[in-house]
């Protein structure tokens, strides 16, 4: 069966899914493969609880089943169905990547577009290479712009994701020390994300970038000329309030004297934010309206919220963590204004040889906040904390959040200010109930 054909099918069906657990009746289900699943084992199940069509690679379930179609590579179809169907749609698709930040960039830009337009963008963070055809495959047949996050942990990943979503605007949040395991370097991690500005310049899109940016700005340069629009905190001259303790959340006022409350903790939040406000004004939405809708905008999914408990109060950022977006945070926590400040700290993954020195360095970090408790999670900070020396007398270490759980709820700690940060493989959330309560 040919892309188009399978296009057909798609557009009579309306609904994709790789999930066997969960079938929309009428779906086509998709069978991929992982490193501990087989989805080719469910195709028939599929099929059984409502699946319209099932996509298979192997050659055995030919036959079986008239509705099944059999293909070399269900993975390359799925993206190749997405190309496709990408490639039929007219409205404008925004994309973003960078090293942090994605996320709540991704949800405040959907936010303003929504203030004039209806928006389809990705949901929770379905970024990669599965993530991203899906999300494509998606959009509401009446969505008049689309906002697509794209995440990479390897050289080549942001190319064909953007192969894939064609963004027609797309920006780079920032570029940092993440994911060093698959990039190799800080220079492979740029080389990576820069494949999103390559695309826009082959294909004539906008291209919008934070002249505060150093990083950025360079790797601008480097590509010559590019349809470009430029933004940025001191750029354009926008103004920082100081966050006080009643109302510790981000605000700002921008050059032609609007002020723009947030609901989120965290200076660097302020680049998140200006960067929604200059994509809406690309699409006709003014500073006012725009600070309307990220006013309107509360996180979730554990990034950059303030949670006030029955006994602690609680800065948890524990989505992701890299020594860039852990640094920013912790900094943070030091300009912030609270009683008896603790830490929990997980590890902070995938940074291959350079994880001994870059968790050495945090630890410098965490020495000058001299923090009243601080407690580890992982093996890199405790292999970090004897190599250097560090100060064990307030901190203390667990090989996971589980332990380090059973240890809060006998410590029954009150009336603290904690900042829960780490990387997503340590699960730092499953403390917040019991810190909270």
């Amino acid at each position: 069966m040919t892309i188009a054909e399978l296009h057909k099918l798609f557009l009579e069906c309306g609904k994709v899914t790789t999930d066997s657990r969960d079938i929309p009746s009428g779906s086509i289900f998709f069978a991929l493969k992982g490193d501990n699943f087989d989805g080719n084992n469910f195709v028939l199940d599929a099929l059984s609880k409502g699946a319209a069509y099932a996509v298979a690679d192997d050659a055995s379930l030919e036959g079986r089943d008239e509705r099944v179609i059999v293909t070399k590579d269900v993975l390359k179809a799925l993206q190749d169905l997405a190309r496709f169907h990408r490639e039929s749609l007219t409205i404008p698709v925004v994309g973003l990547t960078g090293t942090n930040g994605k996320t709540t960039t991704k949800e405040l830009i959907s936010c303003v577009l929504s203030a004039k337009f209806k928006v389809s963008y990705t949901k929770g963070n379905l970024n990669n290479h599965i993530g991203v055809p899906l999300t494509i495959l998606r959009i509401e047949k009446d969505a008049e712009i689309a906002v697509i996050e794209m995440g990479a942990s390897g050289p080549g990943e942001i190319e064909l994701l953007a192969s894939i979503a064609r963004p027609s605007h797309a920006l780079i949040t920032n570029v940092g020390k993440a994911h060093l395991e698959g990039f190799g370097s800080f220079e492979g991690v740029k080389k990576t994300k820069g494949e999103l500005y390559d695309f826009i310049k082959r294909n004539g899109g906008v291209l919008f970038y934070n002249a505060d940016n150093t990083h950025l700005c360079q790797m601008l340069e480097m590509r010559g000329e590019i349809n470009k629009v430029a933004y940025g905190l001191d750029y354009e001259g926008y103004k920082l309030a100081v966050a006080g303790e009643e109302n510790p959340f981000v605000a700002l006022t921008a050059p032609d004297g609007t002020f723009i409350k947030s609901n989120l903790i965290g200076g660097y939040n302020a680049d998140n934010i200006i960067t929604a406000l200059a994509v809406g004004r690309q699409f006709g939405i003014s500073c006012a309206e725009g600070a309307k809708m990220v006013e309107s905008y509360v996180p979730s999914n554990n990034r950059s919220q303030l949670v006030k408990g029955i006994r602690n109060t609680i800065i948890i950022d524990a989505y992701n963590a890299n020594p860039t977006s852990m640094r920013a945070s912790l900094e943070n926590f030091i300009n912030f204004n609270g009683d008896n400040k603790c830490l929990v700290i997980g590890d902070m993954l995938e940074l291959g040889e350079v994880s001994l020195k870059e968790h050495s360095d945090i630890l410098s970090l965490i020495k000058s906040l001299d923090p009243q408790k601080v407690f580890f999670v992982g093996k890199e900070f405790k292999r970090a904390a004897t190599s250097s020396g560090f100060d064990t007398s307030n901190a203390e270490f667990f090989d996971n959040s589980d332990e380090l759980n059973q240890r809060l709820a006998e410590l029954n700690l009150s009336s603290k200010t904690f900042l829960i940060k780490g990387s997503r493989g340590t699960r730092l959330e499953k403390v917040l109930d019991t810190l909270k309560s």
